[in-house]
Formats: structure tokens, sequence, C-alpha cells
């Protein structure tokens, strides 16, 4: 199971470019990408490698030695021998969701999973990655120092018991090797609680707040330092996806004001045009008020947007 996001194309052709031919493995891809992009990264994968590449149809057999890439605005989910793709709710902001597949490829197959989080912002894959560890997989990331975008497998890093850190040149070989040891054993006894309602099977503990994509209910699990929030419409975040989500938010919320002060002194300015004495003061006066309101929200709006780039900046410099 390969997770990635900025930067993740070229370390995908990078790592699979050099897979053998026979290896003994299904590999499951999933690549953030905008949901109307017409992706080609089955073709360019398997121009770059020799393994056969292709995007994942629900119901596909698991087949080893082939690619399969999740399709644009499609989770990728694994059963028992079967692929399964679904449209279902996203996951800390991204459908596909490298969770996802982490996820179900680990309640499926459990020790006989290997996932890797290649580069990629914010946290996405921590939470499947710890699935996956709970259920006796191996779980790999990329060097943060060599990804182009680190926070994705830093986050693994720091939450989750990590069994490889690899550059990109290490990975094909590290990949063939674990393919071809026997897999580990599954942890004795049942699932735990916990992970249950990691994993969004039981609810959790209710949170103090709604979800930003459909405004349900929402509820936290965690595992060891991890929270997951999960609504009951099955959207789920992270304590960082659901930071930028909320201020998301907030920022639509603002410009909608804007707008509705805007439209408002508009308003007042035509109505003011057809009153006449007090009545029309009143309305350029509104009018006026409105004007100076909008501009208020639009300046405190484009000065936030500023401060967030230049600490942007400020955390590339860092880095």
């Amino acid at each position: 199971m390969i997770g990635a996001s900025t930067g993740g194309v070229r370390a995908l052709l990078d790592v699979v470019s050099r897979l053998p031919a026979d290896l003994a493995a299904a590999v499951f891809v999933v690549l953030h990408e905008h949901p109307l992009h017409q992706s080609r990264l089955p073709q360019l994968l398997a121009s770059r490698g020799t393994l056969q590449a292709s995007h994942a149809l629900h119901g596909d057999t698991i087949v080893p030695g082939h690619i399969y890439v999740a399709p644009p605005d499609n989770h990728l989910m694994l059963g028992r021998g079967v692929v399964r793709v679904l449209r279902g709710p996203k996951e800390s902001g991204h459908r596909p969701a490298v969770d996802a597949l982490f996820r179900t490829a680990a309640a499926s197959y459990g020790p006989r999973v290997i996932g890797i989080i290649l580069t990629g912002q914010l946290d996405c894959g921590t939470a499947g990655m710890l699935s996956i560890k709970a259920r006796g997989g191996v779980g790999i990331v990329q060097n943060p120092h060599e990804a182009e975008a680190r926070s994705m497998p830093q986050s693994a890093l720091d939450h989750a018991t990590i069994d490889h850190v690899a550059t990109l040149e290490e990975l094909p070989a590290l990949i063939t090797r674990l393919v071809s040891e026997p897999a580990g054993e599954a942890p004795a006894g049942q699932v735990s609680p916990a992970l249950m309602r990691f994993e969004g099977k039981e609810r959790g503990t209710p949170a103090m707040f709604v979800c930003p994509e459909c405004q349900g209910t929402v509820s936290e699990a965690s595992l060891g330092d991890f929270t997951v929030f999960r609504c009951h419409t099955g959207h789920s975040f992270t304590l960082e996806s659901i930071d930028t989500e909320q201020a998301n938010e907030v920022e639509r919320a603002l410009w909608a004001a804007v707008r509705a002060l805007e439209e408002g002194a508009t308003m007042s300015k035509r109505l003011a045009s057809t009153a006449a004495g007090d009545l029309r003061e009143k309305f350029i006066e509104k009018a006026h008020a409105q004007a100076r309101n909008a501009k208020v929200v639009r300046d405190l709006i484009l000065g936030g947007l500023a401060t967030e780039k230049t600490q942007e900046t400020d955390d590339d410099r860092t880095r």
C-alpha cells in the first residue's frame, strides 16, 4: 500500500521503475489529485517500470504483480481477495484518501500488509498506518529529509511505530525483500475496542463541534496520541485536517458576509436614489456604513491570507 501527495508522482515513478517484474505482491497506490483531473498515472507507472498498472475497478480480483491506482474522486479500498472502489465520504478532506486504503487493507489482510507513506502535506496516512501496525503489518516511510513535502512521512514517524525509514533509492530493494519474507504473526486476541472506535466501526466520544463538511454530529477516538474525528455520515478528520477545514469554513463565511454587505450597500444606494428628505439621508448613511463594514471584513480576510502565506514561507525556510 503506497500513499503520497505533493511530489508523489516523481516519487512513485522512481520507486516503480526499479520493482521486479516477478514481484509476488499486488501494489495499491493512492495519490491525492484534483477530483476533475484526468489522471494518466497508471500509464506513466506502466511505461516507467515492468509491472502492469491500471485504475482500479470495483470488484477487480487482486492479482500479484499488478499496480492498482485509485481513480480520481473515489476511494480505493480492499476486501478479502477483491478491490472496492467507492465514492464514499471524504477523509481529511481527500477522496481518494490514503487512510481509507490502509485501514481496509489492514482489516482484510493484517500482517500481510506493507504500508508505505511517501512525500505529502499534513498527516493523511498516519491513522491508516496506525491501523496497519495494530494488526501486525509493516510500516515504511520515505526519509522526511529527502521528501519534497515532509509532513506526511514525518507525522507517521511521530505517531506510529515505523519499521523502516528509507530513501527512494532504497525502497525498491526493501519492498522486494519484505515481499519475499514470510508475513509476521497477527496480534493475539480480538480487535481492541479502542481500535474499533478509531477505525469508525464503533462510535467514539462526542466532540464539541460539528462536521465542517456536512454539519453533522462528530465523535472522536484516539489510538496512542493520535486522534481522529468522524461524523455520523462518515467524514473523518485528524486534528490538522479539521483545523484546516474549519479555517476554510470561517473564510467562506467571511466572504459571504462581504458579499451580503456589498449587496446591501448597493441596494441602499438605489433606495436613496428614489427617496427624498430624511429617508434619503438614512439610506445614504446606511450604504456608507455597509460599504465600510464590507471593507473591514475584506481587509481582515486578505490580511489573514497574507499572514498565512508569510508563515508558510517561514516554515519552508526553517525546513
